[in-house]
């Protein structure tokens, strides 16, 4: 008897779920989706790098004229306070972003959804490459910016990638099963939307860890972008290299986020056609 090839589970679902067999697929719909985004305004792509840029001004207009704030207690220049806000606006722009999309991904493709040979697993795929290019055109803003103020940039900078890369399958995994759950339940996207925003107050974009007391500090780090965030600040303001062994576990917490989302989208997505 011939013998046949048995693939577990688990190794089936990340065989489909990984964007390797969809790649090119993937990179046209993400395409499409910056286009669309600027597609009739009179800046179009510029204003990816405009919108950061005037957000930033604000916000350091409040924190730093209006409430007089202070980093780590020191009273440093409007320059200095703004990078500091900007390397934390960058990496929560880039979670944010993806996130409150997410409860509508299926939902706004209900063309695709009554497609039986489409893989809807990739929508998560192309929300991310989309944020990945607004977090890449913030990377070269803070570049810029750095090397503006400080004349140069620090070696430690060359790992910003790995050091964002835990947020790649944490963001996966909430993007399938709030993809999801958006279908079932249209609430979903509402509450996202109000979680996300007082999520900033709660990460440390406008504060570092150091400035609250010890036992909230171990509260924030609950919160999965107070490392990434803090991680990023060390690098580029302090030139720093990462804490390898915290984002290591980091990204293996990621992981089972990930496999988890990608588990329940699989196993709901029947049901999205007779929903939609």
């Amino acid at each position: 008897m011939p013998r046949r090839n048995y693939n577990p589970p688990l190794v089936n679902l990340i065989a489909k779920y990984t964007a390797w067999p969809h790649r090119d697929l993937i990179w046209q719909f993400a395409r499409r989706d910056i286009l669309a985004r600027y597609r009739g305004s009179l800046l179009g792509l510029g204003w990816s790098v405009l919108t950061p840029l005037l957000m930033l001004a604000a916000y350091t207009f409040v924190f730093r004229v209006v409430f007089g704030a202070r980093w780590k207690g020191v009273d440093i220049g409007a320059a200095e306070f703004a990078m500091q806000l900007y390397t934390g606006l960058i990496v929560f722009n880039f979670f944010s972003e993806y996130i409150v999309r997410a409860p509508r991904l299926v939902l706004d493709q209900p063309n695709l959804v009554k497609k039986v040979v489409f893989p809807l697993e990739i929508l998560p795929w192309v929300a991310l490459v989309a944020a990945l290019f607004h977090l890449a055109v913030g990377a070269a803003l803070l570049s810029v910016f750095v090397l503006a103020v400080r004349g140069s940039l620090a070696l430690s900078m060359v790992a910003l990638p790995l050091v964002w890369l835990p947020l790649v399958p944490l963001m996966l995994g909430c993007g399938w099963l709030f993809a999801s759950l958006g279908v079932f339940v249209r609430d979903v996207g509402q509450i996202i939307g109000l979680l996300v925003s007082l999520l900033m107050f709660m990460s440390p974009v406008f504060f570092p860890v150091s400035a609250l007391p010890e036992k909230w500090q171990l509260l924030l780090h609950l919160n999965p972008l107070t490392l990434i965030i803090e991680q990023t600040r060390a690098i580029v303001m302090d030139g720093l290299w990462p804490d390898w062994a915290a984002l290591g576990l980091h990204l293996l917490l990621s992981v089972a986020v990930a496999w988890a989302g990608a588990a329940w989208f699989a196993a709901t997505r029947k049901g999205f056609a007779d929903v939609i």
